[in-house]
């Protein structure tokens, strides 16, 4: 609809001067302010995902503090875990349950049992985790403009599993070995040195392909599942700590239940209960043969030894490394935001 020339001129004479009278009366400093307040809204909590989208020492920092948060905090539920796991465990490491398995270790051994190994997860997960996200972020990205989400999503959950967990599977096998009840090691350095001195540089990566299989279809179900949730709990994708515990949980329960009888293979790929189990000297090797033989054992039961103990570490797990993730590229977008913000225009322009 049109109107005639003589209201619009009204309307223009009225507003004109309520405007002049703002920009005349404010300061320069007054202005900057109404500038920064009017970007930071703009910015504003539903496009803060993409504040460092382009920046790697943002996933970098923000994906390592997560991963060393999450195993530190949760090392001692992942220590029963592997023990409620062995398929032949001593008779004094027989666990019903996880409150029975914590009980028994504190009563029976101590308290810093718990946190055997806890070092060389430390030192690893940084660093693993921090490649993990990073590439996670980047591939989505990349792929999103050749595929739909969920495509997307399990693609780039695949490429980061790859390098995350050539990184770490050394890493879980000393660590695994020295969670064990009676470890027959001194330390982090000793247990290394002994497996490559009797077993080989390949002891490091016989669980590798078991790993990918496990973790593979691991991380896929965790992504979609945190992904479809977000757009559930959190459609508008803002910063909401609240979603993202709620989400990383459930994606970490769906995932770990589904996987476990890939961790039992794992656990018995990376420890030495192999020799308990086999009379000769030969070694399990291989995702297939390691599942035939736990069949053998302990029928279909068996694949899921420890699947509360599997539940009750990744709900928890999954909920604090997203938490932190999300906490730390949330500030980490917002301060370069800010950066940028405080930055003259007058340096930038010639």
């Amino acid at each position: 609809m049109e109107y005639p020339a003589s209201v619009e001129q009204s309307v223009t004479d009225q507003t004109s001067p309520h405007i002049d009278s703002i920009s005349s009366s404010s300061t320069p400093a007054k202005r900057e302010r109404h500038q920064a307040s009017n970007n930071t809204e703009s910015m504003g909590e539903v496009d803060y995902e993409s504040l460092p989208t382009d920046k790697l020492w943002a996933h970098l920092l923000a994906g390592g503090a997560a991963g060393v948060t999450e195993h530190c905090v949760m090392y001692p539920v992942d220590c029963v875990k592997t023990r409620m796991m062995t398929l032949v465990p001593n008779p004094k490491a027989n666990y019903n349950n996880l409150y029975g398995a914590f009980k028994t270790i504190i009563k029976t051994e101590r308290p810093s049992a718990l946190f055997r190994g806890i070092t060389v997860v430390a030192t690893g997960a940084g660093p693993a985790h921090a490649l993990y996200f990073s590439t996670y972020e980047y591939s989505k990205r990349w792929l999103s403009r050749h595929h739909n989400n969920i495509m997307s999503q399990g693609g780039a959950a695949v490429v980061a599993t790859l390098l995350h967990d050539g990184c770490m599977n050394p890493i879980e096998v000393i660590k695994q070995r020295l969670q064990m009840y009676n470890a027959p090691y001194k330390g982090i350095i000793h247990c290394g040195a002994t497996i490559l001195r009797q077993e080989g540089p390949g002891a490091f990566y016989r669980s590798y392909t078991t790993q990918l299989t496990m973790n593979i279809p691991f991380q896929v179900l965790h992504f979609v599942s945190y992904e479809y949730l977000q757009e559930k709990f959190n459609p508008t994708r803002s910063y909401d700590p609240l979603s993202h515990m709620i989400s990383g949980a459930g994606a970490g329960a769906i995932a770990a239940a589904f996987t476990t009888p890939l961790d039992v293979a794992r656990t018995l790929l990376n420890t030495r209960e192999q020799k308990k189990i086999l009379a000769s000297d030969k070694k399990i090797y291989g995702m297939l043969n390691t599942l035939l033989k736990i069949y053998q054992l302990k029928g279909f039961k068996g694949y899921f030894r420890g699947l509360s103990a599997r539940v009750v570490y990744q709900m928890p797990s999954t909920a604090l490394c997203w938490s932190v993730y999300e906490l730390f590229k949330y500030g980490l977008g917002l301060k370069e935001a800010e950066f940028v913000e405080t930055t003259p225009s007058d340096h930038t322009s010639r």
